[in-house]
C-alpha cells in the first residue's frame, strides 16, 4: 500500500498563544511494500510525522494519502476508522498498552474492535503467538505474568492481529539489550517480507536504518530535507553531518580503512559487507598497504 505526504504542514494548539509549527512543506513518498527509515535529530518532526500515518494527528495543511484513502484537516470519524484499520503502529514500550485479563483476549481486542468475528480473531491470536515465538500456553496467561520481552511480543501481536497493510515502528527496540534489539529488528524484517508490508521505521539507530531499510528519509526542523536509498545518502558524509547525524559504524570504519590503505570501497552499510570488502582488499594486496 502506497503512502505519501503532499505539502503537509502541522501546527499544535492552533489559534492559541501556544501555537507551534511542527511540520511544514513535507513531501515524502513510501512505495507499496517498501521499508522506509525516518531519521533526524531530536525535535526534527519524526514523531509528529508518524502520528499522521493513522490519523492520530490530521495535517493542518496538505494531504496524507494511504492507498486510496486521503487524510486532510477535514477528515472525520468513519474515514479515520477506515485509515486506522489499514495502519498498525508499534509505539515505544508497546507493552504499556496491554490491559486484558489474558494474552488471548488482548490480541483479539484489536481485530474485534474493527469488526472481525470472534472466532476469526481467536484464530489470528493463535497464529501470531506461534509466529512470534511465544511459548505454548501463553494465550491463557495474564500478559502481566510474562517477561518483558514476551510482553512486548504480545503487544506487537495485538497490532498485527487486525492485519494492517502498513506497519509503523516508533523506536520499537527502546529499552532492550543488544541481543534483544537484534532479535526484534530481525522479527520485524521477516514480517515485512513475509506479509509484504509497507514498513515505516522511526529510529535514532543509523545501524538499523542502514541494515533494514531500502529508503531513508531525513527530517530536519519540521520538514523532509532528503530522501533516497541508504547507500546513496550515507555515502554523503557532508550531508549527514550537516543535519547533526552520524553515519553507521560500518561506514565510519570503512572511511578509516580507505584512508589507511589508499583504496576506495563500495559503500558498506553492514559490518558483514565491510568484512567481505576488507578481506577482498587484503587478499589482493594493495600497493599502498
Amino acid at each position: 500500500m502506497d503512502v505519501s505526504f503532499e505539502r503537509v504542514g502541522f501546527r499544535y494548539a492552533v489559534n492559541t498563544p501556544f501555537e507551534t509549527e511542527a511540520l511544514h512543506d513535507v513531501d515524502v513518498t513510501m512505495p507499496s511494500q517498501s521499508y522506509t527509515a525516518i531519521v533526524g535529530h531530536t525535535g526534527s518532526g519524526k514523531s509528529t510525522l508518524l502520528l499522521h500515518l493513522n490519523g492520530l494527528l490530521k495535517p493542518t495543511t496538505g494531504t496524507v494519502k494511504i492507498g486510496d484513502r486521503v487524510l486532510t484537516a477535514e477528515t472525520k470519524g468513519k474515514q479515520l476508522r477506515t485509515i486506522r484499520s489499514e495502519v498498525g503502529i508499534v509505539f515505544q514500550f508497546p507493552e504499556h498498552q496491554l490491559f486484558e485479563e489474558t494474552v488471548e483476549r488482548d490480541i483479539m481486542f484489536g481485530p474485534m474492535n474493527f469488526g472481525v468475528p470472534e472466532e476469526e480473531a481467536r484464530r489470528r491470536a493463535h497464529e501470531l503467538v506461534d509466529l512470534l515465538g511465544l511459548p505454548e500456553g501463553t494465550l491463557e496467561k495474564s500478559p502481566f505474568d510474562l517477561s518483558g520481552g514476551q510482553m512486548r511480543r504480545v503487544a506487537i501481536a495485538g497490532v498485527l492481529a487486525f492485519e494492517p497493510n502498513v506497519l509503523v515502528l516508533d523506536e520499537p527496540t527502546a529499552g532492550l539489550d543488544p541481543k534483544g534489539r537484534k532479535e526484534m529488528m530481525e522479527l520485524f524484517y521477516r514480517l515485512h517480507q513475509e506479509k509484504q508490508l509497507t514498513t515505516v521505521l522511526v529510529t535514532h539507530s543509523m545501524e538499523d536504518a542502514a541494515r533494514y531499510a531500502d529508503q531513508l528519509v531525513i527530517m530536519h526542523e519540521g520538514t523532509a530535507v532528503a530522501q533516497g536509498p541508504p547507500e546513496q545518502l550515507f555515502a554523503d558524509e557532508t550531508l549527514i553531518e550537516s543535519y547533526r547525524l552520524d553515519v553507521p559504524q560500518s561506514v565510519h570504519f570503512q572511511r578509516q580503512f580507505e584512508r589507511k590503505w589508499g583504496v576506495s570501497l563500495p559503500i558498506c552499510l553492514t559490518e558483514e559487507r565491510l568484512a567481505d570488502e576488507i578481506a577482498r582488499v587484503l587478499k589482493r594486496g594493495e600497493p599502498n598497504a
